[in-house]
């Protein structure tokens, strides 16, 4: 089963400082699908990184990873200021469906508990199911799911029960997905997209070439 990644621009849950010259180096490999945290750099930086992101024909993410209700309100407001295509992450639905109203990005909030800076994630297979399905009725389209970061349950149990959950949304795994055989069980698991960031920038996707092309190009290519 095929499946997508999003190329984070991010190490530790920030966005690396060097961003926008890791973003052009990485941009004649022709990837779809690049992201960057709400954190790590200055708002001026995020606006000219998703131009560009834009500028290639690749979809723009913003993936929130404030805790507090109101921290996340203003990365939902920092999203429409630079306009970027699809807003991940963040727990209040209702409050950031409202924030994010009016511009073009799409919402994929996390479900669980997530805690803490990197973040990790709590909850039971079906407390991911009933997040999901929620998430869904509010009208998101899809989840944002933390499954390799879990603390009380298998990843891949997690990831099921989303997808059982929510047949027709999007369902992006983000977190540690760091070689092939973990893309072919989470793909299997029925995701439709997973995140990369750390594991390109610490050359662990693919040791035998440290290039940061070479990460890339083994990423895609298990993804096909």
């Amino acid at each position: 089963m095929a499946v997508d990644f999003i190329f984070m621009l991010t190490r530790d849950d920030m966005t690396v400082e060097n961003c926008l010259e890791v973003f052009e180096e990485a941009a004649p490999i022709g990837l779809a699908h690049v992201g960057f945290k709400d954190v790590g750099v200055s708002l001026q930086t995020l606006r000219k990184l998703n131009q560009a992101i834009q500028a290639t024909g690749a979809t723009s993410y913003l993936e929130v990873v404030s805790t507090s209700p109101e921290a996340c309100l203003r990365s939902a407001a920092k999203a429409l200021e630079i306009g970027v295509d699809c807003v991940l992450g963040g727990k209040d639905i209702e409050a950031m469906l409202t924030a994010l109203k009016g511009g073009k990005a799409t919402y994929m909030p996390f479900v669980g508990r997530t805690i803490g800076h990197p973040t990790r994630l709590g909850g039971s297979p079906d407390d991911i199911a009933q997040g999901a399905a929620r998430a869904l009725a509010l009208g998101c389209v899809g989840v944002d799911l933390l499954a390799y970061r879990a603390t009380e349950a298998q990843p891949l149990d997690l990831i099921r029960a989303a997808r059982a959950a929510m047949p027709t949304g999007q369902l992006v795994v983000a977190g540690s997905i760091d070689s092939p055989e973990r893309v072919d069980a989470v793909a299997d698991a029925g995701a439709d997209a997973f995140t990369v960031g750390t594991a390109v920038f610490d050359r662990i996707f693919a040791p035998e070439d440290r290039t940061l092309a070479g990460q890339l190009r083994a990423i895609r290519a298990a993804c096909a």
